[in-house]
């Protein structure tokens, strides 16, 4: 392995730290992502570094019991294995993830031409209504910081800034999503947090809408990062950049 590194330029090595920093901040590598600035979906240089050193950067991962795989037809490089120290995500972005998967794969199942889906705010608001789960939503602030740690794992990028969030704010849903969860393990678990939220509120007061809010962190232990198929690490606050 070290004759390997050592036949790369000084630059390809730092890019390989790099690819291997981001693998463990985010779990996954896009092969394409949306750049603000261009208004569209671009290639991302990093998926095909990525991609070309393959081999030598499975069987380094593997030594330390990390398996890679690529899924060519979603356009994603991810890891996962009980070596990887996951984030345990706050109750909201849970439930935003879960809700988000549905709308993926209802959106995917309409024959759509691209494997990204994007929804809004408003939508994904309405679903957890579907579920009983807007007793459960927090601050704005909260849900602010809960579609940031999405955006950090690459499962949303939002197209419209999150400081003026409404209704009409559309989210961008990698299809790295796909990776997460059955459908039915889904709605099994959703249909236990809108319960669980139905017996905490209680009776609702129209006159006093802070009572419907709760913490993020609140509730009974949620499942860590991506924990079918890839889990997360450790990295940034859940404000910062992806």
């Amino acid at each position: 392995m070290l004759e390997y590194i050592s036949r790369l330029s000084g630059a390809d090595q730092e890019r390989m730290q790099a690819v291997l920093s981001q693998l463990y901040r985010q779990t996954f590598l896009l092969e394409r992502k949306y750049d603000k600035r261009a208004g569209r979906l671009v290639l991302n240089q990093d998926y095909y570094f990525c991609e070309q050193h393959m081999e030598f950067l499975k069987d380094y991962l593997e030594a330390a019991g990390i398996f890679m795989e690529r899924n060519t037809e979603l356009g994603a490089i991810y890891i996962q294995g009980q070596a990887l120290l996951g984030e345990r995500l706050p109750k909201l972005a849970t439930i935003y993830l879960l809700l988000l998967k549905l709308i993926y794969d209802e959106q995917m199942a309409a024959a759509s031409s691209s494997v990204n889906i994007v929804t809004t705010f408003g939508a994904l608001s309405a679903r957890a209504g579907e579920f009983r789960l807007t007793r459960s939503l927090s601050s704005v602030s909260e849900i602010r910081r809960a579609l940031a740690l999405l955006k950090k794992y690459q499962m949303i990028e939002p197209l419209d800034a999150l400081e003026e969030l409404n209704e009409g704010t559309r989210l961008l849903i990698y299809p790295c999503i796909s990776l997460l969860l059955m459908r039915e393990d889904i709605k099994r678990l959703l249909a236990v947090f809108g319960e669980e939220a139905g017996q905490e509120a209680g009776p609702a007061d129209p006159d006093r809408p802070e009572e419907a809010e709760s913490e993020a962190a609140a509730g009974p232990e949620e499942p860590d990062m991506a924990e079918e198929e890839g889990e997360g690490t450790e990295g940034e606050d859940a404000d910062g950049e992806a």
